[in-house]
């Protein structure tokens, strides 16, 4: 039967997961809520045992309530899937089995709830009819002692039958209220999506699964997945079976991406806005190890989860050499696998072998800058406890003169994205942060590179009063700063005037001293006793005398006054000579329509040598156009 993509939509959506021992009924107990068996695969049927993660839905329509159910492997050897699939869920379904009580698996998928700091949840006590009520009531004892101290504390117990249907209207009660007070997932944040689940569907080709952690994506509309870079489309949107125009937040979804083979994507990419995220190979986090655990090295390797995606990392504690069971620290997480994360996303870490969980914690800064030992820590304590007001101007700070891109530090935190434009707008109204294009950029980098540049220029000016200013490429590499940031800075300095390839402090005018305005005068009287045929720059530095370079600054002063005019970097000519020039060229023009070299040359009463730079300089100033071997007078 083909399936349609398309067009219908709930209100709320709430992520329920299942956790507990294997062969404590969950997958069962799934079928007994919701009619879906969530075991897929053809060796889950085989051998009774949830394997991978399994899918169902329980609906509240009079409360425009969707559940999405994920139900997870039990087994020790298939933590990792159950990981997978724990990223994003916002209720824990404790099974617990009658006939058994609790178990080792039953302690550990607690212990990785507790990790993912997943706040709400309930107990189920599966089997009812395979025991008595004595033994029923020492098992829900032995339950509530069990979730003490942990976020299931005070959560209500509830014995039930999947095989009479004990108690299964009562949890499906629960659940509803439960839901019903599960705070939303940022609807207004960039979309982004773990994939947990790849496959093909015929006619339609390769679709993704998952549970969307933020934002909203559409139909047609462009995503990104990270960390392959890849941009695709999305044709059609499902979730539970049912067509969609749009997956949000806290939604289970199918994607169906357009031209991507299966092949290419795997169980922990991530499906996002484009433009807004860059994998890390490392992260700075807070870890905390659980109680009973071996002490952890700095530098040992572990297991890391995040999402739905696993790899292997080395943990660098900071400020320390070893974290003990029970305790935390700051610490960098180097990945053999680049992943994709946001401040504040929760991790749990397990041992290399055995195979154990032995800790977890929160990511806060998913792009760090590179920390040398002797660095403060400070910064790391603002990620974890500040506002996110706080935490954007640390990163903007940590983030120096290059700054940080704006659609960048939307994908760097998870907030919504109008949280985050409202906080960098509060930080430049308050003088904390300088916006220049695209790139934001702390107050206090640009204030230090203000007063470099400031100073540089004053320098210049000093030792060259004459020029005009500073070539802005020999202020860039003096200042040592990356080409962009150096274009976008220049605009922004209220000190400096940029002209087209020099730069000058505003206050600054090149101006003749009293001994310069002799040399002028000197310049202006061999100039206009030559006129015509005025030395070059080199033999006019010898007849004054004067040094030539010192010479070249007063020339190009003199030309932006207008005292002389400029021909080339060899010759100039007073501008009384360069009048006179014109006013002879007019009444050539007026009595003949072209004028060859030899007729030019005649007219000034010069020769060859300076008739054709004077020639290509009116030529170059569109006075007059050459065609072939003659000029036509352009001016009039």
């Amino acid at each position: 039967m083909r399936v349609l993509w398309g067009i219908i939509s709930f209100m709320r959506y709430v992520v329920l997961g299942t956790a507990g021992h294997i062969d404590h009924g969950k997958s069962t107990l799934v079928k007994a809520l919701t009619g879906t068996d969530p075991d897929r695969l053809k060796e889950e049927k085989e051998r009774g045992i949830t394997i991978d993660l399994g899918f169902a839905n329980l609906d509240y329509p009079a409360d425009g309530l969707t559940v999405g159910i994920i139900d997870v492997p039990g087994h020790e050897k298939l933590i990792r899937n159950m990981l997978a699939g724990a990223g994003g869920i916002d209720l824990v379904l404790m099974v617990i089995a009658a006939d058994e009580g609790i178990m080792p698996q039953s302690r550990e998928h607690l212990q990785i709830c507790q990790l993912l700091k997943i706040e709400k949840g309930l107990v189920a006590v599966t089997k009812t009819d395979m025991a008595d009520r004595d033994w029923l009531e020492l098992v829900c004892e032995e339950a509530r002692d069990f979730i003490k101290g942990s976020f299931l504390e005070g959560a209500e117990i509830i014995p039930v039958s999947a095989k009479t249907g004990e108690n299964i209207e009562a949890l499906k009660e629960k659940i509803r209220q439960l839901s019903l007070a599960v705070e939303p997932k940022p609807a207004g944040g960039l979309f982004r999506l773990p994939v947990d689940r790849v496959f093909t569907l015929k006619g339609f080709g390769t679709v993704i699964t998952g549970t969307a952690l933020s934002g909203t994506a559409r139909v047609e509309d462009t995503v990104e997945i990270l960390p392959k870079g890849i941009e695709t489309r999305i044709r059609g949107i499902q979730s539970h079976g049912r067509p969609m125009k749009e997956a949000c937040a806290g939604q289970r979804a199918a994607l169906n991406l357009q031209g991507i083979e299966k092949q290419e994507l795997r169980r922990g990419d991530v499906v996002v806005s484009p433009g807004r995220f860059r994998p890390a190979r490392e992260l700075d986090v807070k870890i905390e190890l659980l109680a009973g655990v071996p002490p952890l090295k700095t530098g040992d390797r572990v297991h890391f989860h995040l999402g739905t995606s696993e790899t292997v990392a080395r943990i660098v504690l900071y400020g320390r050499q070893e974290l003990r069971e029970g305790e935390s620290s700051y610490a960098q997480a180097r990945l053999a696998e680049p992943v994709v994360a946001q401040g504040t996303d929760r991790f749990v870490v397990r041992r290399l072998s055995p195979l154990e969980t032995i800790g977890g914690g929160s990511v806060l800064d998913p792009q760090p800058a590179r920390r040398r030992r002797k660095d403060s820590l400070d910064d790391l304590g603002i990620y974890e406890k500040g506002s996110l007001r706080e935490k954007l101007a640390q990163k903007i700070t940590k983030s120096g003169l290059r700054g940080m891109d704006r659609l960048a530090l939307e994908g760097w935190i998870k907030a919504q994205v109008k949280e985050i434009e409202k906080a960098l707008e509060a930080l430049k109204n308050e003088g904390s942060a300088v916006f220049v294009g695209d790139t934001v950029i702390h107050s206090s980098a640009f204030s230090a590179f203000r007063e470099k540049m400031v100073s540089a220029l004053q320098g210049f000016h000093k030792q060259n009063p004459l020029r005009p200013g500073m070539p802005k490429e020999e202020l860039r590499a003096r200042l040592n700063v990356d080409q962009r940031i150096f274009s976008g800075l220049l605009p922004v300095i209220p000190e400096l005037a940029a002209e087209q390839d020099v730069v000058r402090l505003k206050s600054f005018r090149a101006a003749l001293s009293g001994q310069d305005e002799q040399i002028k005068q000197k310049v202006l009287r061999e100039l206009g006793a030559a006129c015509f045929q005025p030395p070059d720059r080199a033999e006019l530095s010898k007849k004054i005398p004067l040094d030539e370079k010192r010479l070249a600054d007063i020339l190009k002063l003199m030309s932006k006054e207008g005292s002389v005019v400029r021909i080339n970097d060899s010759f100039y000519i007073t501008s009384s000579c360069h009048e006179k020039m014109l006013a002879l060229l007019r009444e050539f023009f007026s009595k003949k329509p072209e004028m060859a070299v030899s007729e030019f040359r005649d007219v000034l009463g010069t020769s060859r040598k300076y008739a054709l730079p004077f020639l290509e300089y009116l030529d170059s100033h569109k006075i007059t156009l050459r065609v072939g071997d003659v000029r036509k007078l352009l001016a009039r």
